[in-house]
C-alpha cells in the first residue's frame, strides 16, 4: 500500500466534510428540540457568528422557512452548489436522499438517522452504501452524532447546548474550547459525555467524529486525513469492533503513529460487553488479543479506561514524548511525593537516585537560602513546606538541566502560605526554557487549585489533580517515545515537535 499516494487521494475525498465550501441540512425541522431543528440552528448560528465560513441551506419537503432562512423541499432545488449533506430524515427515506445528493453532486454526507443494521435493517443499509458509492459520495454514518470541529464551525450534534432545569437554564452539551486532541468514537453517547468532561477539564479538541454504524469512512482513512492535519496533535479513538480492512488499519496506524501518537479504548472486551456491542452497532466485539496485538504493532497506545484515555491525550497534545523512563519529582510534601513515586514504579518507569552533580546545585541553593535548610534530596526532591516560589523554580530547572532526567512531575501545591499567585506564571517562564516533557500536579478542587491548574494548562503544560492521573500522563509520553525510539525516530519527530501554545 503506497500511504503517502492514499494520503493524498483521502485528503481532498475528506475535506468537505470538515471545511466545506457548503452545507445542506436534509430534514431540518421546525420542531423544537428534534435533531433536525438543533443541527440546522447550530449551524446557522455559526455561520452568521463567523465562526463557520460555509454557506448553509435548510431542507424540508414542506418548504416554509427556519430562523430566517428559506426551506428547500429538495436539495436538487438549492439554487446553488452542495458539498456536505447532513441526512436527519427517517431511515427509509435516506437512500432516495443519497440519490438527489448524487444528482446535486454532493460530494460527502453525514448521515445521523438511526434505524438501520443496528436495529437489523441490512438491506437498507447496504441500499445507502450503494447510491452513494454510484455517484462517489463518501459517508460517516449512520446512527451516529456526527462530526464537530472547533476550528471550522462544523457541527452536526443534535444535543441542544443548554437544558431547563430547576434553577433556570442551565449548560447541558458544551462544545470545548478548540486544542489538538481528536477524538474518534464509535458510540455517539460516549461521545458527548466525554465533551462534556473535557469542558470541565479545561481539555481543548480539534474534531470529534462520532460515526455509529461505520459504514464508508472508517478509521483508516480518517488517519490518513488527519496525518498532516495541523490542528491534531493526538488521536484518541473509542473501537468497539473494527469490520473490515484491519491490515490497513495496522500499515496506516503505523505511519501515523511515526508523526503523531495514538491512544486507544477497546469496548467489549468483557463477554457482558462483547453481547452490547452486537445490540449497539451490529458488530461483533472480537478477539481481545487480536485486537491489542493489531494496536502495538500500530504503535497506538492501549488506554483501561476513559480517564487514562483522557489524561493520556492531554500530555501527549501538549508535550514532547520523553527520551527515557527516569522521572524526577519535584514536591512540597512528602506524602504527595511519595505516591507519585509509587505510582511511577508501579506504571513501569523509573524514579532514579539523582547523581552527585544535581544534588551538589540543589545544596548550593541551600546555602543561598533558596531552598529551605530541611528540603531533601533523594528523588523526590522534598522541598517542605517552607519552600517558596523561587525554591520550586530552581529545582525544577535543576531537573529540567539534568540529562540522567527524562520527564519532570512537579507537585505545585499552593497551600502553604510561603507560596504565591505568582508562583505558576514563575514556573511556566522556566519550565518553557526547556523542550523536556513537564507535568504539573496541584491535587484539590476548590476555587484556588482550579485555577492554578489552568494557569498552566492555558500555557500548554498539562497539569492533574491527582498524582495517579499525572502518571497515565507520563507513562504516555514515556512509551511513545520508547516506541519512537524502537522504529528509529524519536530523535527525528523531537527536531520538528514544538510548543503546542
Amino acid at each position: 500500500m503506497d500511504v503517502l499516494k492514499e494520503k493524498r487521494k483521502i485528503s481532498e475525498e475528506l475535506r468537505p466534510f470538515f471545511r466545506p465550501k457548503s452545507i445542506a441540512v436534509i430534514g431540518a425541522s421546525h420542531k423544537e428540540g428534534s435533531p433536525g431543528n438543533v443541527i440546522f440552528h447550530n449551524l446557522i448560528a455559526n455561520y452568521r457568528e463567523g465562526r463557520l465560513k460555509a454557506r448553509v441551506y435548510g431542507v424540508n419537503i414542506k418548504g416554509g422557512e427556519l430562523f430566517g432562512e428559506k426551506l428547500y423541499k429538495s436539495i436538487l432545488d438549492v439554487p446553488e452548489a452542495v458539498e456536505h449533506a447532513i441526512i436527519v430524515i427517517p431511515a427509509k427515506f435516506v437512500p432516495d436522499a443519497i440519490e438527489e445528493c448524487g444528482k446535486k453532486g454532493v460530494k460527502v454526507a453525514t448521515i445521523i438517522s438511526g434505524g438501520f443494521s443496528e436495529v437489523g435493517n441490512f438491506e437498507l443499509e447496504r441500499k445507502v452504501l450503494e447510491n452513494a458509492r454510484k455517484y462517489g459520495i463518501r459517508i460517516i454514518g449512520p446512527n451516529g452524532l456526527g462530526i464537530f470541529d472547533a476550528y471550522s464551525g462544523v457541527d452536526t450534534l443534535f444535543i441542544p447546548e443548554k437544558k431547563e432545569t430547576d434553577e433556570g437554564l442551565k449548560i447541558n452539551m458544551p462544545r470545548p474550547k478548540a486544542g489538538f486532541i481528536s477524538f474518534l468514537s464509535q458510540s455517539g453517547a460516549l461521545g458527548d459525555a466525554v465533551l462534556d468532561y473535557m469542558y470541565g477539564e479545561n481539555l481543548g479538541i480539534s474534531k470529534f467524529i462520532s460515526w455509529g454504524n461505520k459504514i464508508d469512512v472508517d478509521e483508516s482513512e480518517m488517519l490518513l486525513y488527519l496525518m498532516d492535519d495541523e490542528t491534531t496533535r493526538v488521536v484518541i479513538m473509542y473501537i468497539e469492533a473494527i469490520r473490515k480492512e484491519g491490515q490497513k488499519l495496522v500499515i496506516v496506524g503505523k505511519e501515523f503513529s511515526k508523526k503523531k501518537p495514538i491512544v486507544v479504548l477497546k469496548g467489549g472486551v468483557t463477554a457482558a460487553g462483547a453481547r452490547a456491542t452486537w445490540s449497539h452497532t451490529a458488530s461483533l466485539a472480537g478477539n481481545v488479543r487480536i485486537y491489542e496485538a493489531a494496536f502495538r504493532e500500530m504503535g497506538a497506545l492501549i488506554a483501561e479506561n476513559l480517564l487514562e484515555l483522557l489524561d493520556m491525550a492531554k500530555a501527549l497534545s501538549l508535550q514532547p514524548p520523553a527520551k527515557g523512563r527516569n522521572i524526577g519529582i519535584v514536591t512540597n510534601g512528602g506524602g504527595p511525593g511519595i505516591l507519585v513515586s509509587d505510582f511511577a514504579e508501579k506504571a513501569g518507569l523509573r524514579v532514579p537516585k539523582l547523581s552527585k552533580e544535581t544534588i551538589e546545585e540543589l545544596k548550593k541553593y541551600v546555602n543561598e537560602g533558596i531552598i529551605p535548610p530541611i528540603a531533601t534530596f533523594p528523588n523526590p526532591i522534598d522541598l517542605s513546606g517552607s519552600a517558596t516560589d523561587e525554591s520550586y523554580v530552581v529545582a525544577t530547572e535543576t531537573l529540567l538541566q539534568d540529562p540522567s532526567i527524562d520527564l519532570v512531575i512537579v507537585l505545585a501545591l499552593h497551600h502553604p502560605p510561603t507560596i504565591t499567585k505568582d508562583m505558576p506564571r514563575k514556573m511556566i517562564k522556566v519550565i518553557k526554557d526547556y523542550q523536556k516533557p513537564t507535568l504539573v500536579i496541584d491535587m484539590g478542587s476548590a476555587e484556588v487549585s482550579v485555577w492554578v491548574r489552568k494557569q498552566f494548562d492555558d500555557a500548554g503544560i498539562p497539569s492533574y489533580p491527582l498524582p495517579e492521573r499525572a502518571i497515565y500522563g507520563a507513562k504516555a509520553l514515556v512509551e511513545y517515545g520508547m516506541w519512537l525510539k524502537k522504529n528509529g525516530v524519536l530523535e527525528k519527530h523531537l527536531e520538528e515537535w514544538h510548543p503546542a501554545i
